[in-house]
């Protein structure tokens, strides 16, 4: 819970996780669908939110898996062409929730696979952002994760800011303090 009041964490954190009781539990509702009870026994597999599974993580009462859109399938895309990997359906938070999962779970095969997609796909997102005009959105922003999407409108922005600038602009500012006058040293 990094960054409390960030409502893009707040979304990445509601992620669902597999997770798998290491214990049973009673009164707990019902998270496992499959059952009416309101308790859950030792070795039921479950998907829960990213914040519960990580504060059942911490209290040994689960362990935690990897969710879908880390898996093999996924990690092979990515290493083949991540630049049009469709990350957005399998998880909108798709860098967010990796770095939180692999903190949570220790695993170090995740981090060598969001290094090659966001390198990869940053260069890809620039190009479009400084190639295409600016009315017109092209179909890739649809594959774009939130990260992405925010990369994508920052570099539009600096891109019409600096043709605004181009096309004549202020092109320097005489600075307040150059105009006034010393007072004489008495």
């Amino acid at each position: 819970m990094a960054k409390y009041y960030d409502i893009d964490d707040i979304l990445a954190e509601d992620e669902l996780v597999p997770a798998i009781f290491k214990v049973a539990a009673n009164e707990v509702g019902l998270i496992d669908s499959s059952d009416d009870t309101n308790k859950v026994e030792s070795g039921s597999k479950v998907e829960l939110p990213f914040w519960l599974a990580s504060e059942l993580h911490l209290r040994q009462a689960v362990s935690v898996g990897f969710p879908r859109c880390f898996n093999k399938r996924t990690q092979e895309e990515i290493k083949a062409d991540a630049a049009h990997v469709d990350l957005r359906n399998r998880c909108p938070y798709f860098y967010e929730l990796g770095c939180k999962i692999v903190l949570l779970t220790g695993d170090k095969s995740i981090g060598p696979v969001l290094l090659v997609a966001f390198m990869t796909r940053y260069k890809e997102v620039l190009i479009k952002a400084h190639t295409t005009s600016l009315t017109v959105a092209p179909k890739s922003l649809t594959l774009l994760t939130n990260e992405e999407a925010k990369l994508y409108e920052a570099a539009r922005s600096s891109t019409a800011a600096v043709k605004k600038w181009r096309m004549g602009g202020p092109r320097l500012k005489k600075a307040s303090v150059l105009g006034r006058k010393r007072k004489p040293v008495e």
